[in-house]
């Protein structure tokens, strides 16, 4: 099969590779769509660690299945599939209690951090364990399928704040788990929705799709936000994951709020110890999603999650070495890419 591989540090080639095994758990899975996703952009240059060459990305997907393995009876060849990117074993003392996001075996699709490689889904075809898969409602396109990944972390990272009804919220930044947040606070009932960000296009989109107010980041945010709503927001949700902005989401949350930790772009950043303990601050960290699939499927199929106008451009997988240089350099002016199997275009 062909696939598009980091073979080292920025360095991609598109090649034959041979077609993955898949287990008697298993399914292969005829990829048709797959998203570019921000932590692949940050992967591919080596800054995570979490991308270690030679690797095949995408864990964004959706696609048909090709074949089954023996045990497999709930799928067939020819059902049109999603599946969630994390892989759990379904038996540590996490996965028993329901929070797959945190298994003590769990591996991402497309990810090499040294202890594991698990080649991902820019290829014509990639091998899922069977448990993870989800079933397409017939109305919502591949490509559209491929969003369902970043619409269950932008889900699971409200769902982390225990109550978000008639609450008044701060998202900063407004790419596109941003854009994603702001649309799952709206569904979930939030009173004032305030999107900060330092690009306008971003912001006149967060506009878009329901923010209520859209700030441009500079010295004088917080005390606009503390103005906005009177001493500061109920809720903060941090989409970046940067000292700057992880500071700003603490000081624009009013006493005794809360602040949902999304963003993760940096592994340590400076912390405001005083700040979050003499406001009594309540942060909950947001690792992926944990059963977030079917609802964040229900609401791409019905419309109340808009995904398509985040579309920036669809595109052969030949070209996706050209892509994530765009991505990475900022050159254009982009949300999503998706990249396709050239047979499947």
């Amino acid at each position: 099969m062909k696939a598009l591989s980091l073979e080292s540090y920025n360095n991609f080639s598109y090649i034959d590779v041979p077609d993955p095994d898949f287990g008697d758990d298993d399914v292969l899975i005829r990829v048709n769509s797959c998203g570019i996703c921000g932590s692949d952009i940050h992967g591919m240059d080596g800054s995570s660690g979490r991308r270690i060459p030679p690797i095949i990305m995408g864990h964004e997907a959706a696609g048909t299945i090709e074949s089954v393995g023996l045990n497999v009876s709930n799928w067939k060849a020819g059902d049109r599939v999603t599946f969630d990117s994390t892989i759990y074993c379904g038996k540590c003392k996490y996965c028993t209690l329901r929070k797959v996001n945190l298994c003590e075996d769990r591996r991402v699709i497309g990810v090499s951090p040294g202890t594991y490689r698990q080649h991902g889904a820019f290829a014509e075809f990639v091998s899922i364990p069977a448990r993870i898969l989800y079933k397409l409602p017939d109305n919502v396109p591949f490509e559209e399928a491929a969003f369902v990944e970043p619409v269950s972390i932008a889900l699971h990272g409200v769902n982390r704040i225990p109550v978000v009804e008639s609450k008044s919220a701060v998202v900063i930044g407004a790419g596109m788990i941003g854009l994603l947040v702001i649309q799952a606070l709206k569904i979930r009932g939030a009173s004032n929705i305030i999107a900060v960000d330092l690009d306008e296009n971003k912001l006149k989109k967060a506009k878009k799709l329901g923010a209520n107010i859209v700030l441009l980041s500079n010295e004088n945010t917080t005390s606009s936000i503390n103005e906005i709503t009177d001493g500061g927001a109920d809720i903060a949700l941090e989409v970046v994951g940067m000292s700057p902005t992880l500071n700003l989401a603490i000081e624009s949350t009013r006493k005794g709020g809360c602040i949902s930790l999304i963003g993760n772009l940096e592994a340590k950043t400076d912390f405001p110890l005083q700040s979050v303990v003499t406001q009594e601050l309540t942060l909950y960290g947001s690792c992926s999603s944990n059963g977030e699939y079917k609802e964040a499927l229900d609401l791409i199929s019905n419309g109340e999650i808009k995904v398509r106008e985040l579309i920036s451009s669809i595109a052969p997988l030949s070209t996706g070495a050209e892509w994530f240089s765009k991505l990475y350099n900022s050159s254009e002016d982009m949300l999503k890419v998706i990249l396709k199997p050239d047979n499947e275009l």
